[in-house]
């Protein structure tokens, strides 16, 4: 099983707003996931991100790959290097 740290489209059309979710990677986008971790809301300015540093530390430790976007998140608060 290949667990990845990625981000769950919510909100309206035009108007996206994501949670980050460690999820199967075997899954769809919007489909089941594990874990909740965070939230990311790129249409405020600046945009915002909410992320529980430690869990995103904790499913890395124990194995899970981010995706390229949500790497970018974690470095920008500070919860990889």
């Amino acid at each position: 099983m290949a667990v990845r740290i990625r981000l769950r489209r919510m909100g309206a059309k035009k108007s996206p707003f994501y949670r980050v979710v460690v999820a199967d990677s075997r899954f769809p986008r919007d489909g089941r996931f594990i874990e909740e971790i965070g939230t990311y809301n790129p249409l405020t300015e600046p945009s915002s991100i909410n992320i529980d540093i430690e869990k995103a530390q904790k499913w890395i430790k124990n194995g899970a790959q981010p995706t390229d976007t949500v790497k970018k998140l974690l470095k920008q608060v500070g919860a990889i290097q």
